[in-house]
């Protein structure tokens, strides 16, 4: 089999002061193919989207991969991110693949896919499946605002944004009150979430940014389609080491079928 290797492009999103091009890295195969959707302050060149993509390559799947701005090597300043900016261009990267579609999101990007599946289902199309690596839907309600001391509450109302040390960088990650005001139109708890296809859950059972808990709440809201969720005891917030992306790679080839 000959592989064929990603295609490199741009995608310009939003209009004039709100415009930023999006790189993508698209692989040509066949049907379903593998969409992903990163974590926050994450990149399409990270292990798990590598892994990905090297699956694709070796069953001749479709791989499509992509930065969001403010990330990578998109344009675009990541102060002014939020979910809805974010979802926009997921949804302008989507409209690049062709046929079914297996999105695999980690952390913020399991908030993404399940977003992207409710909008794909309201246009009266579905997405294949869904894989979520430790998701984090509600992420800026449940996980960020409930953790900030009363100095960070202060930052945020007075100078718009709070900067939290980070084991996964050596400056801090920086979040906005605009990232968190935004947050409150795409909460997902409290209601059914709707996907239309099977769900696969990855869970770490010692990730501290995303609780186990958080996926079994998750698991709790999706009532009308099936869902899986593999508890790995060990496992961290990344799910990065060997045995996790073969843990990834064997969902993913599940769900293909």
């Amino acid at each position: 089999m000959q592989i064929s290797l990603p295609q490199s492009f741009r995608v310009t999103v939003g209009k004039d002061a709100a415009a930023r091009d999006i790189a993508v890295e698209q692989r040509y195969g066949k049907a379903p193919g593998l969409f992903w959707l990163g974590g926050f302050r994450s990149d399409m060149m990270g292990s798990k989207a590598m892994a990905l993509d090297a699956l694709g390559a070796e069953n001749g799947l479709a791989v499509t991969r992509f930065d969001y701005s403010g990330h990578g090597m998109s344009g675009g300043d990541f102060n002014d991110g939020t979910i809805s900016r974010w979802l926009e261009e997921a949804e302008a990267v989507f409209a690049t693949t062709s046929g079914p579609q297996i999105i695999v999101g980690s952390s913020m990007g399991g908030w993404l896919a399940l977003l992207l599946a409710r909008a794909l289902l309201r246009r009266g199309s579905h997405a294949h499946g869904l894989v979520l690596i430790a998701p984090a839907p509600d992420m800026t309600h449940e996980l960020m605002l409930p953790d900030f001391t009363p100095a960070e509450h202060e930052s945020l109302h007075n100078h718009g944004y709070v900067d939290q040390p980070s084991q996964y960088s050596d400056t801090p990650y920086r979040i906005t009150r605009a990232l968190i005001e935004d947050g409150k139109q795409h909460l997902l708890f409290g209601s059914v979430i709707e996907t239309g296809c099977p769900v696969t859950i990855l869970q770490g059972g010692k990730d501290p940014d995303v609780p186990q808990a958080h996926a079994i709440k998750l698991t709790t809201h999706i009532l009308h389609d099936p869902v899986t969720l593999t508890l790995i005891p060990d496992g961290d917030h990344r799910l990065s080491r060997d045995e996790d992306l073969v843990r990834l790679r064997d969902a993913v080839l599940r769900m293909v079928g």
